[in-house]
């Protein structure tokens, strides 16, 4: 049988992902306690069911009896015994979370006279954390309609209909001067390649226009650098997947996130699909930088 779990930022999406994930004929167990998942595994192990798929929505709506850590380990354990268990993070900006719960005028879980919405979501981040580095999925709803949402769902889990969920890799763009990434599992520094920035003609474009592209690729130390990370992942992904790593996140950083790493991580991206792996690519600070480029051109990159 092949157990689901989803969890999540408050507002990210949950609900609707158990919309979908019923509608599809799995069988969906909303705010379920997580000392009661073991249990509840070995009752629908026990009674001969006919089901195919479970799907339990754990997250901090259980109050006292919630501990991500806890249910962390317990995955792992699960998953020890053989028993088929994979995990679905959704997550939202932050500015994405206030806007839905300003909408709905709901009360977020954590919420109270002493802690506001966003002293809230930044609480639940934090103890969300240990399941976010378990997960096999991270689905990232800013900005996702619904018929989006279940497009990425269903991709996400047709992968491992056949057994266990390959390895999914998640290449982001970054600029250090807005600070890393905290999903990162590797981070890639591409400072020292040649930066088009202090290009005139090249400056106001970014890694995903074709000069740019052209200009930061073109370059030895670029040739160099893209053969030796290639060894390096077709070492690394195979070595993950063994382990029981589903999901990589690759971060690739310069200064701004605009120019070097959109380049790079759009680079690597196309290599790991050419390789079969299933590789997405997000860019975190191009638009906040494109969006600085009109307010001024003297930035220091």
């Amino acid at each position: 049988m092949r157990y689901i779990l989803v969890t999540g930022m408050s507002g990210a999406g949950k609900t609707a992902a158990l919309r979908y994930l019923e509608d599809t004929g799995a069988f969906c167990v909303d705010n379920v306690p997580p000392m009661l998942l073991p249990r509840m595994t070995e009752m629908f192990e026990n009674t001969g069911t006919h089901l195919n798929t479970v799907v339990f929505a754990v997250d901090v709506r259980s109050g006292e009896f919630f501990d991500a850590n806890a249910v962390a380990k317990l995955i792992r354990e699960m998953r020890q015994v053989g028993q088929r268990i994979e995990l679905i993070f959704m997550d939202a900006s932050d500015d994405t979370l206030v806007s839905r719960y300003k909408e709905t005028r709901r009360e977020h879980p954590l919420a109270s006279d002493e802690c506001s919405l966003t002293q809230a979501i930044a609480r639940e981040r934090t103890m969300l954390q240990p399941l976010r580095e378990t997960a096999n999925y991270l689905i990232d709803t800013t900005g996702l309609r619904t018929r989006a949402l279940q497009k990425r769902l269903a991709e996400s889990l047709a992968g491992s209909e056949n057994g266990t969920p390959p390895i999914r890799v998640e290449v982001l763009s970054f600029g250090f001067k807005r600070g890393l990434p905290r999903q990162a599992d590797l981070v890639l520094d591409v400072r020292f390649l040649p930066n088009p920035y202090y290009i005139e003609t090249l400056c106001r474009h970014s890694g995903l226009d074709e000069d740019v592209r052209a200009f930061v690729m073109e370059h030895p130390v670029t040739v160099e650098f893209m053969n030796r990370m290639k060894d390096m992942l077709n070492f690394l992904l195979p070595n993950y997947r063994e382990e029981g790593k589903h999901r990589l996140v690759i971060a690739v950083g310069c200064t701004g996130g605009a120019h070097r790493s959109v380049a790079i991580a759009e680079a690597i991206g196309a290599y790991l699909r050419e390789q079969g792996y299933t590789a997405d690519v997000d860019h975190r600070d191009l638009q906040i930088e494109q969006a600085h480029w009109t307010a001024s051109a003297d930035e220091e990159y």
